[in-house]
């Protein structure tokens, strides 16, 4: 009985060693961070878990809040973070002995013959009886265990824990995509306001104008081709109006469905003119390797390389032995009230070693070395293209602030010459080709001022999201989010089990 305790107390202690590399994070240097951006760029680091609040735009906050609880991709990637919660209990379990249990009942009876043949004092033979039944009672208990002697089942677990944490990651990265196109459709819907109002006004304009013209052909003072320009112009400003309203359709039924309701659930929201959200002048980017922490991505990419890395030593183990221990403990007795007056146990150890498998061993360690080195050159690209990211964020911001400027002094003057050109119109100073052209001036420099605010906008967002803004990096990855989208136990609520 003692060496049977000593071997079971030898195989629940002997996972001392873990064959295969062991993780550990690479530096900034090694994957290809600079230790400063080549653009200009602030070097101060803001908080920019909720950086929409810095649009200040309450109808701005509200769509991305109804979108963080009820967008159907971040549905998705919760379920799949659930999964792989479990599969990481999968494999943990792999780690504790398995136990189970058994119990039966037997009931035999003689359907025919097994009778007594007696003969009674007169000669006579008879059959009495027909054998009777018996009836037993069993139960058992079996235990089994695989001793992870060289850390297979360990570096499994490592290998899960890190792909759950990925996958939390994974969640992150989604959340980050749809603020930023809420936030980017948001922008395009109110710039398509302020261009239908500019095409309205723009229209108002030109009926304007062919009034005036018409009024000077019947004066005599100019020829009828001055009201055909004036028709000619007016129809191409209607034609422009349907557009637009179709572009600002499209963007807001886009926010409804990002927020999981139908495309036209926020038109009521929407309706009222709003400017473009303009935000901060300036941002501040921190260092290159802030990058390593902040964008959720980078972070998934480096988990996924650890569970590759722990895979080797999955791969490694198999070709090392591998001990089993099992035991059972039985009783069985033709009545209940007997069955433990006699029990039986027995423990069962055994050692397995792979001898000859073709090599499918070795290749499966060659295979998850390559996974590996696959994993770490997806990690340095994700690096790498976040860099990239924050870098054409920064310029586009930059370059689209300069536009802005400009535009800003382009209608300024393209406003006065119109206004001039049409008084001087009325006076007959001038044709109605130069009224003409300075008022198409003035319709581009105004599309062109509010093109550039969105584009300013849009580019501001691009950098929130680029610099890993939207979520909090501090928290574990693996929280689960509460979502408001049903589940399949809410949709079964109340039917029953299929």
């Amino acid at each position: 009985m003692k060496s049977r305790v000593l071997l079971l107390s030898m195989a629940l202690g002997v996972s001392g060693c873990a064959v295969g590399p062991d993780y550990h994070p690479k530096p900034a240097a090694e994957l290809g961070v600079p230790e400063t951006w080549s653009v200009p760029a602030s070097q101060t680091r803001e908080d920019l878990t909720r950086w929409w609040s810095n649009f200040d735009d309450p109808i701005l906050s509200e769509l991305i809040d109804r979108a963080a609880a009820g967008n159907l991709d971040l549905a998705q990637t919760v379920a799949r973070l659930r999964q792989a919660r479990e599969a990481l209990v999968i494999s943990r379990s792999s780690l504790l002995p398995s136990l189970s249990g058994s119990g039966g009942v037997n009931r035999t009876e003689t359907l025919r013959g097994g009778g007594t043949t007696v003969t009674l004092p007169d000669g006579t033979v008879t059959t009495t009886g027909n054998g009777g039944g018996s009836t037993s009672f069993s139960l058992g208990l079996d235990a089994s265990y695989q001793a992870d002697l060289f850390g297979g089942v360990r570096r499994s677990v490592e290998a899960g824990k890190a792909q759950y944490e990925a996958s939390g990651y994974d969640y992150a990265t989604t959340l980050l995509s749809v603020e930023s196109e809420v936030a980017r459709n948001y922008v395009l819907a109110r710039a398509y306001q302020a261009q239908l109002a500019n095409a309205r006004a723009s229209l108002k304009l030109q009926d304007d104008n062919l009034q005036i013209a018409g009024w000077r052909v019947q004066a005599g003072l100019v020829s009828s081709v001055d009201a055909e320009q004036a028709r000619t112009s007016r129809a191409q400003a209607a034609a422009a109006i349907p557009q637009i309203e179709q572009q600002y359709n499209a963007a807001v039924s886009r926010i409804g469905v990002l927020t999981g309701q139908p495309p036209g659930a926020l038109k009521p929201l929407l309706e009222d003119v709003q400017p473009i959200p303009t935000g901060p002048e300036t941002v501040g980017t921190g260092i290159p390797a802030n990058v390593l922490r902040q964008r959720p991505d980078v972070r998934a990419a480096e988990r996924n390389l650890a569970a590759a890395t722990a895979q080797i030593g999955v791969a490694r183990a198999q070709l090392f032995p591998a001990l089993s221990i099992s035991g059972n403990i039985d009783t069985n007795a033709a009545a209940f009230g007997s069955l433990f007056e006699t029990i039986t146990g027995g423990l069962f150890a055994g050692l397995s070693q792979a001898i000859f498998n073709g090599g499918r061993l070795n290749a499966q360690v060659r295979s998850s070395r390559a996974a590996a080195d696959a994993a770490f050159a997806a990690y340095k690209q994700s690096v790498l293209t976040a860099l990239e990211d924050i870098e054409n964020a920064v310029v586009a911001l930059d370059t689209a602030q300069r536009r802005e400027r400009e535009y800003a002094i382009a209608y300024d003057a393209a406003n006065n010459s119109a206004i001039l050109a049409r008084s001087q119109y009325r006076s007959g100073l001038t044709d109605f080709t130069t009224l003409n052209t300075q008022e198409a001036a003035l319709v581009s420099a105004r599309n062109g001022l509010v093109q550039a605010r969105a584009d300013r906008a849009t580019a501001l967002v691009a950098l929130y999201v680029a610099l890993g803004g939207g979520w909090d990096s501090e928290a574990p990855p693996t929280d689960l989010p509460a979502m408001t989208p049903n589940t399949v136990e809410d949709i079964t609520a109340g039917q029953g089990e299929r």
